[in-house]
């Protein structure tokens, strides 16, 4: 038991102090200024889904053309958390990552990425403007990274236990109550295992409790910060497990009876295939998401490979096939027309016109936009991990 709790202590320790590097001012050599000769590999971390080489499916490959067209192979280090990417990154050996929004001001505060010469991406005007210069991946003009591809955390659910009415809120997974099966939810639903899913729960609190004054769930101040503690303590009582593996997940729905939980169209669209009661709503509340970006590390091992692959990663056959397979909306637009495997109504499907609704992922901090002073990150990281040990 010692022994547990010591692995608990270091892990804080390192959230912690990955937390701590965005006070860091970012340093680094300066951005590329061409692309040269590639160096015969290229190293990523990403989330799983996210670079697919027909595996799993042959269909879906966007790497085996890359790999014989620029004799650089790609090697891929699946991450489950947005904190595992930071430490991965802090560790250093890899050329790029697809941060969310959670991770990429780290990053570059922390001077664990590089600019990228905006100038060297061949497709960079065709990327949607709205994330051409988002704040998540752009600093005083400078930009840290290409866009990938955005969209939202859904509400899954198993078609069965709700009747075929799908639910209209989160109440779902943050309140006891009998489902249309005649069952109650406790112990079949399921919870992130992140720290930023204190911001679902301070959503749902916007809606529910206005009389708090959140205007953003990435924003809390103490008062608020601890209201969203209490509703994920309140919700404890109900989680099965607390997920961040996709297949695990898609296991336990399968499997061990699992009806209810925040997720990643990944995940349902694998489901779905496979033939599962499964299906999946936005809630009337709205949902936390991610726009996700490959960043460059700053001494990566091999950046003419890694620029190649950023190139390679905006066009529209890749941007298409990759939100058909993840059920994410491509930073391209272009590429929501003409292609098979995404259909003509697929970037509708995986909710394009919800940009609006979403609250993207972000690192909280101490200094907010809404409220004078805000709970910073490290107190989101040593507490969920608090509410999750039943404390």
């Amino acid at each position: 038991m010692k022994s547990k709790w010591m692995i608990v202590l270091i892990l804080l320790v390192a959230l912690f102090l990955a937390a701590c590097s965005g006070t860091e001012e970012a340093a680094g050599p300066e951005m590329m200024e061409e692309i040269g000769e590639g160096e015969g590999q290229v190293d990523i971390i990403a989330w799983a889904g996210y670079i697919e080489e027909g595996a799993t499916d042959p269909n879906f490959d966007w790497v085996t053309d890359f790999e014989a067209d620029t004799g650089c192979n790609v090697n891929v280090k699946v991450a489950a958390t947005s904190d595992e990417m930071v430490a991965l990154m802090n560790e250093g050996g890899f050329d790029l990552v697809t941060a969310s929004g959670d991770a990429s001001l780290r990053l570059i505060s922390g001077g664990k990425v590089q600019p990228i010469n905006t100038e060297l991406i061949d497709a960079w005007d065709t990327i949607e403007p709205k994330l051409q210069n988002a704040e998540w991946h752009t600093v005083d003009g400078v930009h840290y990274g290409v866009p990938y591809q955005w969209g939202s955390n859904v509400l899954m659910y198993n078609t069965e236990a709700f009747g075929g009415t799908a639910p209209d809120s989160w109440n779902v997974v943050f309140e006891e109550m009998t489902l249309a099966d005649g069952q109650s939810n406790t112990g079949r639903i399921q919870a992130f295992d992140g720290p930023i899913y204190i911001a679902d729960a301070a959503l749902y609190l916007m809606a529910h409790n206005p009389e708090l004054g959140i205007e953003d769930p990435y924003e809390l101040n103490r008062d608020q910060f601890n209201a969203a503690l209490d509703l994920l303590r309140q919700q404890r009582v109900l989680v099965g497990r607390y997920w961040h593996d996709a297949f695990i997940q898609m296991d336990d729905f399968t499997n061990e009876g699992v009806v209810a939980s925040g997720s990643w169209p990944f995940q349902v669209n694998l489901l779905q295939a496979g033939g599962a009661p499964i299906a999946s709503v936005i809630p009337q509340e709205g949902a936390t998401g991610w726009a996700d970006t490959t960043m460059m590390h700053v001494n990566a091992p091999h950046p003419n490979c890694a620029y190649l692959w950023l190139n390679h990663s905006i066009n529209p056959q890749l941007q298409g096939d990759l939100a058909a397979w993840f059920g994410s909306v491509p930073s391209v637009p272009s590429a929501c027309n003409g292609n098979e495997l995404l259909g003509a109504e697929g970037c509708q499907t995986n909710g394009i016109d919800n940009f609006d609704r979403i609250s993207f992922w972000k690192t909280p901090t101490a200094a907010c936009e809404t409220q004078g002073e805000c709970v910073p990150y490290h107190e989101w990281v040593t507490n969920y991990v608090a509410v999750i040990g039943g404390r």
